[in-house]
């Protein structure tokens, strides 16, 4: 319902290569909602969105990983592409936000290869959870039960897919962020 998440902050973490869909979908749901979102990346300036494997647009990043505060934030969004999740999984400062979002038991919600950054955080053991089919051995390697639907909700954990699975992404996440 829209005004829901007027006290609610968001973070969405990337860097450049991510699937835009996966960024404004849900970035455009949680502003319906009330919920403010701001672009967190590793440098200052753009970070340019892909539509699949081809360049699209550019957005303002609001804050570094390195400025963010996790207690800034009641939520993070991990939108995929391949080189996003590639770049940004092994960044330091990327890795911290993630673990402390983890470790303060607020939502994490990721979709296709934002996994990626979880894997290589060490956060996945033991987590039931889905993504794009080419993560699945990733997940599974890394301790995660992979399971093939369109939005898993493990504890304050949500994951989806792809694209398509952005509606029910973004309900469950509204959700989460309601309780």
């Amino acid at each position: 319902m829209p005004g829901s998440l007027n006290d609610k902050r968001v973070a969405i973490l990337v860097t450049n290569g991510f699937e835009q869909a996966e960024l404004t979908g849900p970035k455009q749901a949680l502003e319906q909602a009330g919920a403010k979102v701001e672009i967190v990346s590793a440098s200052e300036g753009q970070v340019k969105g892909w539509n699949h494997d081809k360049p699209a647009d550019d957005f303002k990043v609001d804050l570094t990983f390195k400025a963010a505060n996790i207690d800034q934030y009641d939520a993070v969004v991990l939108p995929g592409g391949v080189q996003n999740s590639d770049t940004i999984r092994i960044d330091p400062d990327a890795q911290n936000l993630v673990k402390g979002f983890e470790a303060a038991g607020k939502p994490i919600a990721v979709i296709c290869h934002g996994g990626w950054l979880l894997v290589s955080s060490g956060l996945v053991k033991g987590k039931t959870m889905t993504s794009y089919k080419t993560l699945k051995d990733d997940l599974v390697n890394a301790g995660a039960n992979w399971v093939d639907q369109e939005v898993v909700k493990d504890g304050t954990w949500i994951s989806s897919r792809q694209p398509d699975d952005i509606p029910a992404f973004n309900r469950e996440l509204i959700s989460a962020l309601s309780a």
